[in-house]
């Protein structure tokens, strides 16, 4: 189904266009259909296999119902193959466009929603979350990177086209997660239309840090992995008596779009500084998930 705001890329390459941003100021969104092609995410998927990390950093953030999607985060990008993807022109240009100006890199998180487990997450915006972590504008983007086919059955993405005009709305704590205010979501859900973000391996999904978004539990077969990559905008650096262990503004140097190929670092993962999930004020998690 069309949503206003998917375009296709070419082989990989996928300049934003003046009409990608203005669909972008008015939705909060844009699909870049095939911005990673099928070696890139195999690439990707080689490290993640071949190493620890996952066994090493991930936790579990349960929602209401006490099921709960894995992650793991880290907050500088490093110069492995996800580093990589987190620092190409592709996508970091794009991200500057969408925003109006230089951007860093916030963090970059994988989602596992493992089969028929997997949990979801409540209704949210990123700046709900991030509000607290001393960012004082909602400059900031997330881009979503699918490893694996996205679908309603194994709890894709969802969100509210345009609620991101509304600006931050409270947030609560639910369980390990932290929620917006149900009785305003309820209203806005009745002015926005809903739209189901599915997503092939290799499509991106930018999102403004406003919109309105949430996920369901995969009752699937199928497992459910998605990179989201989050960007802040220089002039947004985070007042420092409130960021905690997430970054304020360091430089990001940018590399090449061919730089994920390119790259033979499937093992060195310092300088990424993962995130110990008890220094995050914003979630409760569960480390024996």
């Amino acid at each position: 189904m069309s949503t206003g705001f998917d375009f296709r890329c070419n082989e990989g390459e996928c300049g934003v266009t003046e009409k990608q941003v203005s669909v972008f100021k008015e939705t909060g969104c844009l699909i870049q259909r095939g911005l990673f092609g099928q070696k890139e995410i195999q690439k990707i998927e080689q490290m993640l296999q071949e190493s620890d990390l996952i066994k090493k950093y991930s936790y579990g953030i349960p929602d209401h119902t006490g099921r709960m999607p894995r992650m793991m985060l880290w907050l500088h990008p490093g110069s492995d193959v996800t580093g990589m993807m987190a620092r190409c022109k592709k996508v970091v240009d794009t991200a500057e466009k969408l925003l109006g100006g230089e951007v860093y890199h916030y963090h970059t998180k994988l989602i596992m929603k493992d089969p028929l487990v997997g949990g979801g997450f409540e209704w949210h915006q990123d700046y709900g979350y991030w509000y607290f972590n001393g960012l004082l504008y909602p400059d900031a983007v997330s881009v979503m990177v699918s490893l694996d086919k996205c679908t309603k059955e194994n709890g894709c993405v969802q969100v509210l086209p345009g609620s991101h005009h509304v600006g931050r709305i409270d947030h609560v704590p639910v369980a390990g997660q932290t929620a917006a205010d149900p009785d305003r979501v309820e209203h806005l859900r009745k002015k926005f239309p809903l739209q189901y973000i599915e997503l092939e391996p290799g499509d991106a999904f930018f999102m403004h840090s406003n919109v309105l978004h949430k996920s369901d539990h995969n009752n699937s077969p199928s497992r459910r992995w998605l990179f989201i990559m989050a960007y802040n905008k220089a002039t947004n650096n985070p007042l420092e008596n409130l960021t905690g262990p997430f970054p304020r503004y360091t430089p990001l140097s940018k590399v090449p779009n061919s730089a994920l190929l390119d790259c033979q670092n499937l093992s060195d993962f310092s300088g990424k500084d993962f995130l110990d999930p008890t220094k995050d004020k914003n979630v409760k998690a569960d480390r024996n998930n």
